[in-house]
C-alpha cells in the first residue's frame, strides 16, 4: 500500500510539472504578462508622441502661425519695421567686459519686441 502512495506522488508531480515550469506554465504566462504591460506603456507614450507630431505637422500645413513661431525662436528672425531688443543676463560694468561678455537672446525677449512692435501697430 505504501508504493501505492508514492506512486501517486510521483505521478501527481509528473502531472504538475507542465503546468508550473512547462513552456505554458504559470512562470512564462506572469512573465508574458508582464512584457506584455511594458509593451501597452511603451506604446501609449508613442502614441502620445505620435499625436503631438500630428498636431505640429497639420499646424505647420494649414497656418502660418506655427511656421512664424518656428522662424522666430529657431532662427531669429524678425518681421520688417520690427525692433529687436537683446537684454543681456549679467550687466556690463566696463567697455571690456561689455565687448568680452557674452550674451543670449532670450525667446521671451524676442516675444517682448515682436509685442511691443505690435502695439505700435507694426507688422
Amino acid at each position: 500500500m505504501r508504493w501505492l502512495a508514492v506512486a501517486l506522488l510521483v505521478l501527481i508531480a509528473l502531472l504538475q510539472h507542465p503546468l508550473w515550469l512547462g513552456k505554458g506554465g504559470l512562470l512564462r504566462v506572469r512573465e508574458v504578462d508582464r512584457q506584455l504591460q511594458q509593451q501597452k506603456e511603451t506604446n501609449k507614450r508613442l502614441e502620445t508622441r505620435n499625436a503631438g507630431l500630428v498636431a505640429e505637422v497639420r499646424d505647420l500645413k494649414q497656418g502660418f502661425d506655427a511656421i512664424e513661431e518656428r522662424a522666430r525662436f529657431e532662427l531669429g528672425m524678425v518681421k520688417q519695421d520690427e525692433v529687436f531688443v537683446q537684454i543681456a543676463d549679467k550687466p556690463a560694468v566696463g567697455k571690456e567686459a561689455a565687448a568680452a561678455a557674452p550674451t543670449r537672446v532670450g525667446a521671451t525677449d524676442k516675444v517682448r519686441a515682436a509685442t511691443a512692435s505690435e502695439k505700435r501697430g507694426r507688422p
